[in-house]
């Protein structure tokens, strides 16, 4: 099998970038997706609030995923569906298997990579105690109660205040479980401000700031949780424990992005953000391999994944029109004081026509700030902000004139107070 463009994995990332290269020349394209349908998490997405941004109204998540789905007809994109990838090669060779082909060798000019993002386990964070029934990452939960039909639990203890866990947390509530808290080990919340208001504020759902799960008890299912009360070093203070009793736990405890085939190729992949190192377009570090969505960093509204992932199908269409970018020139974009990482990683200036869009998460909760971009000794531009916090990704502008200003230094960015002081 050969195709022009290979796109991996059908949620709302791929679904964008696999029609951004049609609409830009790409002719034989194939989704390759692992679900029984396209839509990727959004289809148990079910409440409303996504599309503000991209289509100027407010959809589900299925909705949203429908329009798109919509999109693909009468385009001639081949889709297989209940299709595992196993391997990638570095000379664009994709192994897959399914039930109804078997094993498949897909050949590609290009591939884009858009596998989404797996959430964090209870093994990942080591929570001590028993290991009874009853304990759900908030996705996996969301999932049985979405689209399998199924109740997942009725007096609920939810662990991290990341978006999914706050949603859930009035899922739970409008299906008739008495959600008892929400317990965060940060000072601040990791969910957008909307979320914290409409899911906890108006159901009188408590949020417990700087707390943790100490213990959990129970023999078969959870019985009771322990949470305690953590210090600045994000250590348990003795004396602090507060009981709950309670039949479930939902975990909220953060995102990573799907990378094992990302590894498996060789990609450079950048540790803040355990997703490939990208160039403006989407490009990765091997040539003819694009990434977008939160295959690459985790976005905290999908109309930022589409707008992004659009960028890498018109890229990627334009790899396979015109061969690869020129790297005569490239520009490393660094993180300054108070940002935990950029996307992209890397600019070529002169693949650049008008501006560059970046992005970048801030490692605390800060107002009256500045976002200075530099280069060397030399301020480029600077972005005022009053309010900004880790859940809410932000996102500057890089005219092409501010890019070929910084010659041959790295760009780095960094927020500071309006006054100057770090």
């Amino acid at each position: 099998m050969k195709y022009d463009l290979v796109v991996v994995g059908g949620g709302p990332a791929g679904l964008a970038a696999a029609l951004s290269a049609h609409e830009n020349g790409a002719q034989k394209i194939l989704i390759i997706e692992r679900d029984r349908e396209l839509g990727g998490i959004l289809n148990q997405c079910i409440h409303n609030g996504f599309g503000l941004h991209y289509f100027k109204e407010e959809l589900t998540g299925p909705e949203y995923a429908l329009r798109f789905i919509k999109m693909l007809k009468d385009t001639g994109i081949e889709i297989k569906l209940g299709t595992m990838v196993l391997d990638i090669s570095e000379d664009r060779v994709i192994q897959a298997m399914n039930s109804a082909d078997g094993y498949m060798v897909i050949e590609a000019g290009a591939i884009i990579l858009a596998m989404g993002c797996r959430e964090r386990t209870r093994g990942a964070i080591a929570i001590p105690g028993d290991r009874p029934a009853g304990i759900f990452t908030a996705g996996a939960a969301q999932r049985y109660l979405n689209m399998e039909g199924y109740m997942v639990g009725k007096r609920v203890l939810i662990l991290g205040s990341g978006d999914i866990g706050l949603i859930m947390a009035r899922r739970m509530t409008l299906e008739g479980a008495k959600v008892l808290a929400v317990v965060e080990l940060m000072p601040y919340s990791n969910g957008l401000n909307r979320n914290i208001v409409q899911c906890l504020h108006d159901y009188d759902i408590p949020l417990y700031l700087s707390h943790t799960i100490t213990d959990i008890k129970g023999h078969e299912r959870v019985e009771k949780v322990i949470v305690s009360k953590v210090d600045e070093k994000r250590r348990p203070i003795p004396g602090s424990e507060i009981e709950f009793d309670c039949d479930t736990i939902l975990l909220s405890v953060g995102l990573i992005p799907e990378n094992e085939l990302s590894r498996g190729v060789g990609l450079q992949i950048d540790p803040r953000t355990s997703g490939p190192v990208v160039y403006e377009n989407m490009e990765t570090s091997m040539e003819g391999i694009f990434a977008c969505g939160n295959v690459v960093h985790v976005h905290d509204l999908v109309d930022f994944v589409t707008q992004e992932s659009t960028r890498a199908g018109r890229a990627a269409a334009r790899y396979l029109k015109e061969g690869a970018a020129g790297k005569e020139q490239v520009l490393p974009v660094k993180n300054g004081s108070h940002v935990n990482y950029t996307v992209p990683q890397h600019i070529r200036p002169a693949n650049v026509e008008k501006f560059v869009e970046v992005f970048f998460r801030v490692d605390n909760v800060y107002r009256d700030m500045k976002i200075v971009v530099t280069s060397g000794d030399k301020e480029l531009c600077s972005f005022k902000r009053e309010h900004m916090a880790p859940g809410e990704m932000e996102k500057i502008v890089l005219p092409k004139k501010f890019l070929d200003a910084a010659g041959q230094e790295p760009i780095t960015i960094a927020v500071v107070s309006q006054e100057g002081e770090h």
